[in-house]
């Protein structure tokens, strides 16, 4: 089955942010990545709202109820009360909790699942209860993977940024690669599904799907909206498609 294809739409949110206008729509964009084929949309709102906002993941959920009932939300955050609350109050398909500090910039490891274990066990709780899948974002660990299986979890989203970062070095790339195909099929191994994100590109999500050929979903963002700046976001989403092994329809006339 190929990898599904969320498209995370936080640096749509920041740069329309960088002005007190509506635009860059982050919905008219969510909508437009889904009717170019996307399975579905990404959303880490912070405490702080630098880039997507609470309104805007109640008006995209929304938007896939009313328009897209077949396609996914999938919120990221971590998981203090408030990213809870959000959570409830949008329903979404799956949420992704991931360890981040409240001023980080971005996400840049995975949990310490035993050091987290009453934290992770009560959101795993609380998500449960709301119908919510649970995904916990992991380092190429193969014991983080048994971790979260251990806890709870029903997939892991393994945090590519090693692999992103090695763009340049081939070699080091393939290194990233086998720690990451390592840690993946520890998780299939503990009948966990395995999503994957941070700084996947055109040019390094096809080695990763066709090593791992068994990732359930790709959540990417900023080298998408990159390449939407260049492609259009329709374009951009067919051409990411296309790369993680989907059939893509032809854009219409």
């Amino acid at each position: 089955m190929p990898t599904h294809l969320s498209v995370n739409l936080n640096a749509v949110a920041m740069l329309r942010n960088r002005r007190d206008l509506p635009w860059p729509s982050v919905v008219g964009l969510g909508r437009a990545a889904l009717e170019a084929g996307a399975h579905g949309l990404t959303v880490h709102p912070r405490p702080d709202e630098r880039h997507i906002r609470a309104s805007d993941v109640a008006e995209l959920a929304k938007l896939i109820v009313a328009e897209f009932p077949k396609r996914e939300l999938n919120i990221e955050g971590y998981p203090d009360k408030l990213f809870l609350d959000i959570v409830a109050e949008a329903e979404p398909d799956q949420a992704t909790l991931v360890p981040d500090e409240p001023g980080q910039a971005t996400s840049d490891h995975g949990w310490d699942v035993a050091g987290n274990r009453a934290l992770i066990e009560d959101a795993i709780d609380r998500l449960r209860s709301l119908g919510v899948r649970v995904s916990l974002f992991i380092d190429a660990e193969p014991e983080a993977a048994r971790a979260a299986a251990d806890i709870g979890a029903d997939r892991v989203e393994l945090y590519t940024g090693p692999y992103g970062a090695a763009y340049d070095d081939p070699a080091r790339a393939e290194r990233e690669l086998d720690r990451l195909a390592e840690a993946a099929e520890a998780a299939r191994e503990a009948k966990l599904g395995v999503n994957a994100g941070h700084d996947l590109t055109l040019a390094n999500l096809p080695p990763l799907v066709a090593r791992i050929p068994f990732i359930a979903e790709v959540s990417i963002g900023h080298g998408l909206t990159a390449d939407a700046l260049t492609y259009g976001m329709a374009e951009a989403v067919r051409r990411y498609l296309a790369a993680a092994g989907n059939p893509v329809a032809e854009p219409a006339a």
